[in-house]
C-alpha cells in the first residue's frame, strides 16, 4: 500500500459518514456529531491518511499520524486551523458552449423573461448556433477552464450534459469533447445526453421528438458515452407525452432517466421522474405536495438549482418541504450560459438563506446526496474509510464558513485520489 497523503491537525473534519456507521463510531469513541439531525460526523483536532487514492483512517490527530506518518507521505498537508470536508459534487450542469449571453442578463433586468427571450431567438437557441460553428478544440478548451474554476471551489465530479447541439453530429461531438475532459481533468466527469433540450429553429416539437427517439439516440448508444438521459419538460418545450417517448427510449439504449421538471410552470414532470424511475428531478420550482410523495415513494432524488431561481429572480424551490418528507435533497449549480456560477459554495449559500436549509443540511446535499443523484457509490462524497481521497481543505476554521461567507472562495486546497489539485 502507498500512502498517498496525510492531512492532519485539522480544526476540523467531516465525514459525512453513513448514519448507522457514525452513530456506532461516535458512541465507541465518545465523540458528538456537531449536528445531530445532519448527523456530519465531525472530528476536531483531526487528520485523514489516504492509501492509494483512498481513506485509509481518519479521526483525532495523533493516533491518525503515529499509524500514518505524515512524512512518509507523497503529501502531508498541515491543516491547522482549517476544516476539511469532502468534496463537492455538482449533479447539474450544462458546463459546455460556446458564445456569451452577458447582454442576456442585462436583458432580464430590464424585465424581459427567459420565455420571451427564448422565442426572439436567444437563449438556448442562440448557446446552439455557437455551439454548433465552434471547433471540438475550442470546445475543450474553454470546458477545461470551467472545470478548473469548478476545481478551485472544491468540485471534484460533476455532471455535464450535452443540449446545445440539437442535432445527431453536434450532440456526439459534444459528448466526445466531454469524455475527452474527463481524460484530461482532475474533476471526475458524468456525462448525460440531452438532445431533447429545446426544439431547433424551424422545427416541429413532435418531428424532433421522432428524431431524437430515431437518430441521435441510437447514435449515442453506439458512441456508448452518456451515462444519463434528460429531457426540458416543460411549458412551451416537451410536454409530459413527448419527455416520456424520450425518456424511455433513452432507457432501452442504457440510458438512466433524469428530468428538468417544474421549472418554470407546473406540468406533470415530477411525476413522470416518478413514474419512469428517474434517478433524479431536478429544478422542481413549482413541485407541489404530491409530486415531493412520489418522489420520495420511488427514490428519485430532488436536485434543487437554487442559483437558477437567483438567475432568474424567481421563487426558490422548497427545500423544507422535500426535507420534511423524507426526501434526500441534493443541489447543484446549474452552470450554464443563463447561471453562470461554477461555486458550489454559492449554492450552498442561496439554499441557506433562500430555501431554508442548515448548513450541515446544504453541505450534505451538496456531497453525499449530490452523488446519489449521479448514481455513485455511498462513500462518494463522503471521507469515511474506503471512501474515495477527495476533499477540499477551507481556510477556515468551520464547514459553516462555506455558505456564511458568501461571494468569496473558503476553498484553500483540493485533494482528488489523495494527490494535491489545487492550491489556493
Amino acid at each position: 500500500m502507498t500512502l498517498t497523503a496525510v492531512v492532519y491537525d485539522a480544526a476540523e473534519i467531516v465525514t459525512l459518514e453513513p448514519d448507522e456507521e457514525n452513530a456506532e463510531r461516535a458512541s465507541s469513541e465518545g465523540e458528538t456529531p456537531a449536528d445531530e439531525t445532519a448527523n456530519l460526523g465531525v472530528y476536531e483536532d483531526a487528520a485523514v491518511a489516504i492509501e492509494d487514492g483512498e481513506v485509509a483512517r481518519v479521526g483525532p490527530s495523533g493516533p491518525v499520524t503515529r499509524e500514518f506518518p505524515p512524512e512518509n507521505a507523497a503529501y502531508a498537508v498541515d491543516a491547522t486551523g482549517k476544516s476539511v470536508i469532502p468534496g463537492f459534487v455538482d449533479p447539474h450542469t450544462h458546463a459546455l458552449f460556446a458564445g456569451d449571453r452577458s447582454d442576456e442578463f442585462e436583458a432580464k433586468l430590464r424585465g424581459k423573461s427567459y420565455q420571451e427571450i427564448l422565442s426572439e431567438g436567444g437563449g438556448i437557441l442562440r448557446t446552439v448556433r455557437a455551439t454548433r460553428e465552434a471547433g471540438d478544440e475550442q470546445l475543450l478548451d474553454d470546458l477545461l477552464s470551467h472545470l478548473d474554476a469548478m476545481l478551485a471551489h472544491g468540485t471534484t465530479t460533476v455532471e455535464i450534459k450535452s443540449g446545445y447541439g440539437l442535432d445527431t453530429e453536434t450532440e456526439l461531438r459534444m459528448l466526445e469533447v466531454i469524455d475527452r475532459a474527463d481524460d484530461r481533468h482532475a474533476v471526475d466527469v458524468v456525462p448525460t445526453f440531452m438532445g431533447a433540450h429545446a426544439v431547433p429553429e424551424g422545427r416541429e416539437t413532435d418531428d424532433y421528438v421522432a428524431e431524437v427517439v430515431n437518430d441521435q439516440i441510437p447514435a449515442v448508444e453506439s458512441q456508448d458515452i452518456a451515462e444519463f438521459c434528460d429531457v426540458f419538460c416543460e411549458e412551451g418545450v416537451f410536454d409530459v407525452e413527448q419527455s416520456r417517448r424520450v425518456l424511455e427510449a433513452g432507457k432501452d439504449a442504457g440510458l438512466t432517466p433524469k428530468v428538468h421538471a417544474e421549472e418554470l410552470a407546473h406540468i406533470g414532470g415530477t411525476q413522470l421522474a416518478a413514474d419512469i424511475g428517474a434517478t433524479s428531478a431536478d429544478h422542481l420550482l413549482h413541485s407541489t405536495e404530491g409530486d415531493i410523495a412520489a418522489l420520495v415513494e420511488n427514490d428519485v432524488v430532488p436536485v434543487l438549482l437554487p442559483g437558477t431561481a437567483f438567475g432568474l429572480g424567481a421563487a426558490y424551490a422548497d427545500a423544507r418541504a422535500f426535507l420534511d418528507a423524507g426526501a434526500d435533497v441534493a443541489i447543484a449549480t446549474d452552470f450554464n450560459p443563463n447561471c453562470y456560477s461554477q461555486s458550489m459554495g454559492f449554492a450552498t449559500s442561496l439554499s441557506c438563506v433562500e430555501m431554508g436549509m442548515t448548513p450541515a443540511e446544504s453541505l450534505r446535499a451538496a456531497t453525499t446526496n449530490a452523488a446519489g443523484a449521479l448514481d455513485l457509490p455511498e462513500s462518494v462524497g463522503t471521507l469515511h474509510e474506503g471512501a474515495p481521497g477527495d476533499l477540499a481543505i477551507l481556510d477556515a476554521p468551520s464547514y459553516v464558513h462555506v455558505p456564511y461567507n458568501f461571494g468569496v472562495n473558503a476553498v484553500d486546497t483540493v485533494l482528488k485520489g489523495g494527490e494535491v489539485v489545487h492550491r489556493g
